[in-house]
């Protein structure tokens, strides 16, 4: 029993530094492609993959000394991802144009639509890649689907008014998802977002419209914003289980 486990252990740590070294070469390939002496404003998304792209961001700021004016994080976490690197660090209100933007994603389809918000920072996500000239998207292979739901099975992430959240949960349920309140691991209550609203994940099954979903929701009084972006990322990078990245755009 014991070597089982062991064996067991082993197998989960060895699948784990697959995608850690996936996430990295993917970034990397992201960064190295899209940041240039030209750039001057980067947009800079929340989540384990962003690590790695603000760790080779901070490489070639310093290797390179890039003219970088600002960069905008999505959350606090991207906030002081950027602090500790010695980026430059702004925000959007005194930046409002963005060169490029870079973000994970917890599904990706063919049309590069995205399910986003598993971090449940949705909301200033989708601020920060509106207003880049290029979003780009960097995950590892597992987010890669042709049809978003197929592997995401979590849900579209909705960000809702804390006073509102019980008629959403009815109004979701009338059009055919199954909706849940997302609550906190280490702590009593709900998942609190960064802008003080709650959290719900809907679940539609596999999303062929996700178009029209996302018009759908977003006319819900109460919901702030959705995790669906719908024809925002035209690059994503993809890192592989053989170590190579797959690179789609549209």
């Amino acid at each position: 029993m014991a070597s089982v486990t062991h064996d067991t252990a082993a197998a989960v740590k060895l699948a784990d530094e697959l995608v850690a070294e996936a996430k990295r070469k993917a970034s990397y390939a992201a960064i190295d492609e899209h940041v240039n002496a030209s750039t001057r404003v980067i947009g800079i998304g929340s989540g384990s993959t962003v690590v790695f792209c603000v760790d080779r961001l901070r490489e070639r700021y310093t290797s390179e000394s890039l003219p970088l004016l600002a960069c905008i994080p999505t959350s606090f976490q991207s906030r002081q991802l950027i602090i500790e690197a010695g980026l430059p660090l702004s925000e959007l209100n005194q930046f409002p144009e963005i060169d490029v933007a870079f973000d994970g994603a917890d599904e990706v389809d063919a049309a590069l639509n995205c399910i986003k918000g598993g971090g449940a920072c949705q909301l200033q996500e989708k601020l920060v890649a509106n207003a880049a000239r290029k979003f780009v998207v960097v995950a590892d292979y597992r987010k890669d689907s042709r049809v978003l739901g197929t592997q995401w099975k979590l849900g579209v992430p909705l960000e809702v008014i804390p006073m509102a959240y019980v008629p959403i949960l009815a109004k979701l349920k009338s059009l055919g998802g199954k909706p849940t309140l997302r609550m906190a691991m280490r702590k009593a209550g709900p998942v609190v977002t960064d802008n003080g609203n709650f959290v719900i994940d809907a679940e539609f099954g596999e999303i062929t419209d996700p178009v029209k979903l996302e018009r759908e929701l977003i006319t819900i009084p109460g919901i702030v914003e959705t995790g669906l972006f719908c024809g925002m990322a035209k690059w994503a990078y993809f890192g592989g289980q053989d170590g190579k990245v797959i690179t789609r755009k549209v």
